[in-house]
C-alpha cells in the first residue's frame, strides 16, 4: 500500500506478513528443484482515480519501477534465477467500482451511477466530488486501498504421480509436501478420507490456512455451522486476506442472517468466480434480485436461475437450470416453480417427482409452497 500522491515503497510494507511469506515462498520453492519451478514474478501497480490523470499516471509507473526494483532486489539478495514482469493502471476505475459495489455506502448507487452515465474520468472524478457528504467517506474507506501494487508469485510444481501421491499418504504423509498433501484430497471423493487428509495438513503445517479453511467447507456443506466457523476463523486468523476463506466466512454470515457482516467478508472476497456467486445469494437474501442476476450471471447455477425466476425470466431459468453441472433436488424444485409459473402442469408434476427422488425429506416443503397450490391434486399423488 501506497500513502496518497507518493510512490516511496515503505518499511511498513515490506514487512507485512503478507510480502514476508511471498519472499519466504519464493526461497523455499527455489531451494526445493525437485518439487517447484519458478516462473516469475509478476507486479501490478495502481493509482486511485482522484487526482487527475497526468498525476496519476506518474504515480502508477513511479509505483510499479519502485514495487519491481523492491522486488528484484530481493530476489537477486536470494540468489534466485527468475524474470520481475510489471505492469501499472494509471487510474483504477474498476477496482473503485468493485469496492463501492461491495461497501456498506449509504448512497453507493448514486456513485455507481455516475460512473454508468459518464465515461470520461475527469468527468467522473468531478461528478463524485461534487457529492461532497459521500466524498469524505470514500476518501476514508475506499480510495486508500487502490493506492497499492500487488506481488505475485508464479510458479509450476513438479511432483510426483497421483499413485505415488496416494501410496505415500498411506505409508509416510511426513514425505509429502503441503501441496502434494492438499492434492491428494482432490484424488478422492470419500468425505471421511478428505478430513482426514486435511487434518493431517493442520498437523504438518499449521501455519497454512487452507487445509482449515477446506474442513470448513467440508463442515458448512454438513450443516455443521459451529464447526465450520471454527475453521474458517483459524483459516482468517493465519491469512486475513485470503480470498477464499473470506468469501466461505461471508456465506457462512449469510446462513446465520447476518449480513452486514457477510458483505464485510465479500469485499474481501476478490472478484473470482466463488466470490460472485457469493454475492448474488447475499442479494437473493436482501430481495436484490436485479443484482443478484447481474452478480451471477453466466454460472449455471441454481441460484442463478432463482433470481431469474424473481424477475420472471422464465425461459432463462429454464435454460440455465438444465445447464447446472451438478444438478440437483433443487434443481429440479426450481424447474417445478418455473413449470408453475408458465402454467405447464406436466413439467411441474414431472419435476417435483424427480426432485423427490433426489430428496424426500421436501415432501412438506411442496405441500406448503404456494408455487403449487393449485397443483395439490396432481401433487397428492406423487
Amino acid at each position: 500500500m501506497f500513502v496518497i500522491q507518493q510512490a516511496n515503497v515503505r518499511s511498513s510494507e515490506t514487512n507485512s506478513d503478507a510480502v514476508k511469506a511471498l519472499k519466504e515462498s519464493m526461497v523455499n520453492y527455489a531451494a526445493d528443484t525437485k518439487n517447484y519451478a519458478i516462473e516469475n514474478v509478476q507486479v501490478s501497480a495502481y493509482a486511485s482515480p482522484d487526482g487527475g490523470v497526468k498525476l496519476n499516471d506518474r504515480l502508477a509507473s513511479q509505483r510499479e519501477a519502485n514495487a519491481a526494483k523492491y522486488i528484484g532486489n530481493e530476489i537477486k539478495k536470494a540468489k534466485i534465477e527468475t524474470e520481475v514482469e510489471s505492469n501499472y493502471t494509471a487510474q483504477d476505475w474498476e477496482g473503485f467500482k468493485e469496492l463501492v459495489s461491495n461497501s456498506n455506502l449509504q448512497d453507493k448507487d448514486l456513485i455507481l451511477r455516475v460512473l454508468s452515465m459518464y465515461d470520461d474520468p475527469e468527468r467522473r472524478e468531478a461528478e463524485i466530488k461534487n457529492l461532497s457528504a459521500v466524498y469524505k467517506d470514500l476518501a476514508a474507506d475506499i480510495l486508500p486501498q487502490l493506492r497499492r501494487a500487488r506481488l505475485t508469485l508464479n510458479y509450476q510444481i513438479i511432483g510426483r504421480s497421483d499413485n505415488e501421491i496416494r501410496d505415500a499418504f498411506k505409508s509416510d504423509p511426513k514425505s509429502l509436501s503441503i501441496e502434494e498433501l492438499l492434492y491428494a484430497a482432490t484424488l478422492t471423493s470419500d468425505k471421511a478420507e478428505k478430513k482426514n487428509i486435511y487434518n493431517t495438513v493442520t498437523t504438518n503445517f499449521p501455519n497454512d490456512y487452507r487445509a482449515f479453511n477446506n474442513l470448513g467447507e467440508i463442515a458448512f456443506n454438513d450443516g455443521d455451522l459451529a464447526t465450520a466457523e471454527s475453521n474458517f476463523r483459524k483459516a482468517l486468523q493465519l491469512n486475513s486476506s485470503a480470498p477464499d476463506a473470506n468469501t466461505n466466512m461471508g456465506l457462512l454470515c449469510l446462513a446465520q442472517n447476518k449480513a452486514a457482516d457477510a458483505a464485510t467478508y465479500f469485499a474481501k472476497g476478490g472478484d473470482s468466480k466463488a466470490n460472485q456467486e457469493a454475492l448474488g445469494n447475499m442479494y437473493i437474501a436482501q430481495g436484490q434480485y436485479e443484482r443478484a442476476l447481474s452478480a451471477l450471471r453466466g454460472s449455471n447455477t441454481n441460484a442463478e436461475a432463482l433470481a431469474m425466476i424473481m424477475v420472471k425470466d422464465y425461459a432463462g431459468a429454464k435454460r440455465v437450470l438444465g445447464a447446472v453441472k451438478n444438478a440437483d433436488a433443487n434443481t429440479a424444485y426450481l424447474l417445478a416453480v418455473a413449470a408453475a409459473r408458465t402454467n405447464d402442469a406436466a413439467a411441474v408434476t414431472q419435476n417435483l417427482r424427480n426432485a423427490l427422488a433426489l430428496d424426500p425429506s421436501i415432501r412438506e416443503k411442496i405441500k406448503n409452497d404456494i408455487e403449487f397450490a393449485k397443483y395439490q391434486s396432481a401433487i397428492a399423488s406423487l
